[in-house]
């Protein structure tokens, strides 16, 4: 459920993929995963997104059954740590969230928005979980060829507005719908700057907004950066900006930059 008005949280990313585009195969390992999880669970994450298929640019679809096996183990795991954690689950296909919500998550993080499986909002509805509803344009395979946008904020906009609508008509209580524009899911440079520049269009619609800007290749070419993990600062930096526009939720790789930009950010906020 998410709380309106509250202080921002953090979602820690962990990928239990081979192929994902900043930290493929570093988590697959069952030990390795947990060790991640209790390191962002002490740098002070308060959600962990856990996904089995990578969307990075070009990448591949992955089947239902694979992605149950890549996943499920990681959540029963960090569910057995006994922490105060809000676990995510982030897949497109209604199987595999179904699985995760078994095995103990809480929270569907859909990057199709709902439309990569017809089943996924009714399942969100029947379960009592909540989602998070994000902007794609293409699938992740196909997103990066050719994105194009005559305006992009009244564009992503639009089509949020539709698939909360949908949620809602599905019966998902209205507490448990967040929205996410995607940063980077078929977008240009300039599309996602005037995003990042128009959150607060996004917040005024009157849903949670999560933000997922963490080591987005974007942000290296501005920097004269290669590597997707010399990102941390750049990340922050969006983070801070987000807090100050109203975004309730950070995505990330980096929790330990980001909490303390997201702390500090929220302070000063708090002082106006």
């Amino acid at each position: 459920m998410f709380h309106a008005n509250a202080k921002p949280r953090l979602m820690g990313i962990l990928n239990v993929t081979p192929d994902s585009f900043s930290d493929g195969g570093r988590f697959t390992g069952l030990a390795a995963a947990i060790r991640q999880a209790e390191t962002m669970l002490e740098e002070g994450a308060d959600i962990i997104d856990i996904g089995g298929e990578s969307t990075r640019p070009g990448s591949e679809p992955v089947s239902a059954d694979e992605q149950i096996r890549r996943v499920v183990p990681a959540i029963s795991a960090i569910v057995k740590l006994g922490r105060p954690v809000t676990i995510s689950i982030d897949t497109m296909l209604a199987p595999v969230a179904a699985a995760a919500l078994d095995a103990g998550a809480e929270w569907i993080n859909d990057v199709s928005g709902g439309l990569g499986d017809p089943r996924m909002l009714d399942l969100a509805a029947e379960r009592g979980a909540s989602i998070i509803l994000m902007h794609m344009q293409g699938t992740p395979k196909t997103m990066q060829e050719a994105p194009h946008y005559q305006d992009a904020v009244g564009e992503v906009e639009t089509f949020l507005k539709q698939r909360v609508d949908a949620a809602l008509a599905a019966g998902v209580p209205r507490e448990n719908i967040a929205i996410d524009p995607g940063i980077g899911f078929g977008k240009r440079k300039q599309d996602n700057l005037e995003l990042l520049a128009h959150l607060d269009r996004f917040v005024a619609l009157g849903w949670p907004v999560l933000l997922g800007t963490s080591r987005k290749r974007f942000m290296g070419g501005i920097c004269n950066v290669e590597q997707p993990a010399e990102l941390v600062t750049a990340t922050a930096v969006t983070t801070a900006l987000g807090v100050m526009a109203g975004v309730q939720l950070f995505r990330v790789h980096d929790v330990k930059a980001n909490r303390q930009a997201l702390d500090v950010a929220w302070a000063i906020k708090q002082a106006r």
